[in-house]
């Protein structure tokens, strides 16, 4: 079964992998054409709003409510009533998914002052900000409906195609910022077709895996189904629960819109850093997880349900540990390697590395939730997540009207930085209550291995730190030098780091076999 766990979450970590890198690629490439000025803050703006709602609701409360339910159809049901709910499930939400798409076009004004209510006091940049939106937003109907046949596809265990769909539309929107944008007089335009073309395209590329297993059929409204009716009640409450860190990020890009020209884009930046690690593994990790969670759950076996959710924890804390250490460490060398040309200036691999420091230490928070998470989703427990979404986010909004705000008016340089941090910081409470709440309610009891495991990771830690400190050098000095000593200086950092890390781990005595047991 680890076995199984180990090869699925490789398939889709290694998938995730050239998603990401490709990613980096794509934002090289807004960095050098477009810098952190108004027209990337303001096309980030019309991306967010249909992107956080995709993941609110899509990747969010959706996933996590359908995926135990279409598991407990699997192993309960016939295959033609898999395929009823399907068709139920997709006939539904597809008509909602539309009605929702056409009034965000229509509403785009509303939206963007909702969301960036800074932008209002500079004209050109809400009316840009506006007519890119009414071309990004429909992206949140295809993205929704590739949600829907993700979470069949790795139900049945074929996780390359959902993985491998991220690639589409970096590929596209390299293409459109590259290639196309520089040529037109309205290159955020381009962008944002870019944007509406690469959610068709990931659309269309799941259609023969969900064919060959035989579960593409028509689209029916059929609101009375018993599994859709499921679904529904799931989602309603985890609407909110399930995305409490894209709510946070909201929160930070509205308070945002009313600093300096630029904080968008710098805090877009790091977030991407900091995103890298856990889509590579976290969020791999947790899509695997859940079906298996589910399967467990349905089939009664608390032993392996406490099991899996102890190893995957267990796993977690050694490759997040590390990676938010170096994003740490290292957070200067890799602004000025990956971004620091073109457009973007000195001043923003600065303010980008500041809100990359703040964001590593909210890095462990981030991944623990995508962890902790399925062990409710999967009991198809949604209510516990909201109130832990809940106190979180309060506390993330408090932070942010008590010392955000007065920070930024009494003339602090960085206040994105403190935005960075609040969200780090609401992450890692949200990670400790869905924690607590598990072992309370006696689904989860850690394992003995975590006795040594926990010292082993932070001697290893501190021992990577200490290198990295030594021959990272003085950050200033990496925007003068060419692009390929950055990237060399900044792969020798990189595998120094990990070559230490795993050394240290192994002198401590940890062993690959104690991560291959469940």
């Amino acid at each position: 079964m680890t076995r199984g766990f180990l090869r699925s979450t490789g398939v889709v970590g290694s998938l995730t992998l050239l998603s990401r890198i490709s990613g980096v690629v794509r934002d090289m490439v807004y960095s050098q054409a477009f810098g952190a000025g108004t027209l990337m803050d303001a096309f980030l703006v019309a991306f967010k709003i249909p992107n956080f709602l995709r993941r609110l609701t899509a990747e969010g409360a959706f996933s996590q409510a359908f995926v135990p339910v279409i598991t407990e159809y699997k192993v309960r049901k016939e295959h033609a009533e898999v395929r009823r709910l399907i068709a139920g499930v997709s006939g539904v939400f597809g008509v909602l998914l539309f009605g929702i798409t056409a009034i965000g076009v229509i509403a785009a004004p509303v939206l963007a002052f909702l969301f960036a209510p800074g932008f209002r006091d500079d004209g050109e940049q809400f009316d840009l900000t506006v007519e890119m939106l009414r071309f990004t937003f429909p992206y949140l109907f295809f993205i929704s409906l590739v949600a829907l046949g993700s979470g069949v596809l790795n139900s049945y265990g074929r996780f390359g195609v959902p993985a491998f769909n991220q690639i589409l539309l970096n590929v596209v929107m390299i293409v459109a910022a590259g290639f196309v944008a520089p040529y037109f007089p309205k290159p955020g335009l381009v962008l944002a077709i870019g944007v509406f073309v690469a959610g068709f395209l990931q659309l269309l590329a799941q259609f023969p895996a969900l064919h060959k297993l035989g579960l593409l059929p028509r689209p029916r409204w059929d609101r009375a189904h018993e599994g859709v009716r499921r679904i529904a009640r799931l989602m309603l409450p985890g609407i909110f629960g399930s995305s409490v860190a894209q709510v946070s990020l909201l929160l930070d890009t509205l308070i945002a819109s009313f600093l300096m020209v630029g904080s968008i884009s710098w805090m877009y930046y790091a977030d991407r850093l900091v995103e890298f690690p856990m889509g590579v593994f976290s969020i791999a990790l947790a899509t695997v997880i859940l079906p298996g969670l589910s399967s467990h759950h349905a089939g009664e076996s608390p032993e392996k349900f406490n099991a899996t959710l102890d190893w995957a924890l267990r796993l977690t804390i050694v490759v997040a540990t590390p990676a938010a250490v170096g994003l740490l460490m290292l957070s200067g060398p890799m602004m000025a390697t990956l971004f620091g040309y073109g457009a973007f200036s000195t001043r923003d691999v600065l303010m980008s590395s500041y809100a990359l420091m703040a964001y590593s230490l909210g890095l462990m928070g981030f991944s623990l939730v995508k962890v902790l998470a399925p062990g409710y989703f999967a009991r198809q427990d949604t209510k516990t997540p909201v109130k832990v979404g809940i106190i979180s986010l309060s506390i993330n909004m408090a932070f942010n009207l008590a010392v955000v705000v007065p920070a930024y008016r009494n003339g602090f340089p960085v206040p994105h930085a403190l935005l960075a941090l609040s969200t780090g910081l609401s992450a890692i409470i949200n990670a400790t209550l869905l924690y607590r709440g598990l072992r309370r309610q006696g689904v989860y009891t850690p394992s003995t291995h975590w006795r040594r495991l926990l010292p082993q990771v932070g001697f290893a830690s501190a021992a990577m730190a200490g290198l990295l400190w030594w021959i990272s050098g003085d950050w200033a000095a990496w925007t003068e030098w060419k692009p390929a000593v950055r990237a060399l200086q900044l792969t020798l950092c990189v595998s120094g780091g990990v070559v230490v890390y795993f050394l240290a781990l192994w002198l401590t005595g940890a062993r690959p076999r104690d991560l291959k047991s469940i």
